[in-house]
């Protein structure tokens, strides 16, 4: 089957106890067993629920798995991973990448004996140079949040398989429809189902999807041990969003082209970060490992943070908010935002500068929203 047709039915049969076309809230946290030792599949909500089992088979779908694993965030979900690891070991992950994955390697993994070293992922002879013997572990997001670069998943696969490392990908932004890294190699892919999986902006999740049964196992169990998973309508939620994530994020990706388009020749604006625009470092390989270039877009303004304030202050339908791929447009600072646990001195080694703004394009009308930017980016220029 197409993927527009497994994300409707895929894990989400008719309910064969009422016929109910959709996959029913089981808000229970326990069940009846007909004798000790002997249930009908489920026993406890934290082990497993009926509506978390659907939305985790039809992720696997969509990724091309053979498992899916749902948790209570896109950060529990990574949390999960890295679990995988021992102390001693070593994971190098992309320079590139959301804050909020720094902030779990270098304030909880490193204090338990997890290292971890950082390199540009988009070049695949510095990843294959960076990596030891310790280490055990590759961990990239593709694009990358916030400056979109993109990694050579194909190549990377082989430098990881040759050395015997577990290879990582973070795939929220691109999301399933657009690319599917297990298809490239990639051992184990992670999501944030708080974004366009979920895509509207009104539930906490995460996912993550594996081939290998030894892996899935050993994430299962930290699942059930650790106890970080989605309440059953947390799951309903995505498995409602992931419904029509195939026509949202063709809306998502036509809008961001355009306005990656129009941003691209503003005089206000430094450069745009967008793998759609020809000419980009990834422009080619975005051609080649994904099927559309998505709904996020980058820019650094000239004037720095000053430009920044105004411009923010002028914006009418872009919300400032955290988070992204919902169906309406969000703006966002990196540098205060999401990638505030970074140190600014390591965000501007990374290419985070005082003038970077990031937007999640949603799916309104593309003339409203190139509007908004242009009279925003007026006002800087006025001034």
């Amino acid at each position: 089957m197409k993927f527009e047709t497994r994300a409707i039915h895929d894990g989400q049969p008719p309910d064969p106890a009422t016929g109910a076309v959709i996959v029913p809230v089981y808000q229970t946290s326990t069940y009846e067993q007909d004798a000790v030792g002997r249930h009908r599949g489920f026993e406890y909500s934290r082990t497993g629920n009926p509506t978390r089992t659907a939305l985790e088979t039809a992720l696997a779908s969509l990724e091309g798995g053979r498992h899916g694993l749902a948790y209570a965030s896109g950060v529990a979900a990574t949390a999960a991973v890295f679990s995988l690891l021992s102390p001693g070991d070593r994971i190098l992950a992309g320079t590139d990448l959301y804050g909020g994955t720094y902030r779990l390697l270098e304030k909880i993994f490193r204090k338990w004996g997890i290292d971890a070293a950082y390199v540009d992922a988009s070049d695949p002879e510095a990843v294959a140079a960076a990596a030891d013997d310790r280490t055990r572990m590759i961990w990239i997001e593709t694009p990358t949040n916030p400056l979109l670069q993109l990694a050579d998943l194909k190549a990377l696969a082989v430098i990881a398989r040759e050395r015997a490392i577990t290879l990582a990908v973070d795939n929220t932004f691109a999301t399933p429809f657009f690319q599917r890294p297990l298809e490239e190699g990639a051992d184990i892919v992670v999501h944030s189902t708080t974004k366009y999986l979920g895509g509207h902006s009104d539930v906490v999740g995460g996912a993550v999807v594996i081939n290998d049964d030894k892996i899935h196992s050993a994430l299962q169990t930290y699942q059930n041990a650790a106890g970080a998973v989605p309440g059953p309508w947390d799951c309903w939620l995505v498995l409602r969003g992931i419904k029509t994530l195939a026509a949202r994020m063709k809306v998502h990706d036509e809008n961001a082209r355009r306005l990656a388009g129009f941003l691209e020749k503003s005089p206000a604006v430094e450069r745009v970060y967008y793998p759609g625009l020809a000419g980009q470092p990834g422009h080619e390989l975005a051609r080649r490992q994904m099927t559309g270039f998505g709904g996020m877009i980058s820019f650094d303004l000239k004037g720095g943070f000053a430009a920044v304030e105004r411009f923010l202050e002028a914006l009418k339908l872009f919300i400032l908010a955290e988070s992204l791929g919902g169906v309406e447009s969000l703006v966002c600072y990196p540098p205060r935002m999401t990638h505030g646990a970074i140190p600014s001195e390591e965000r501007r080694k990374r290419g985070i500068g005082d003038g970077l703004i990031r937007l999640s394009v949603g799916i309104e009308h593309p003339d409203d929203l190139e509007e908004d930017l242009r009279q925003a980016l007026e006002k800087i220029e006025k001034r």
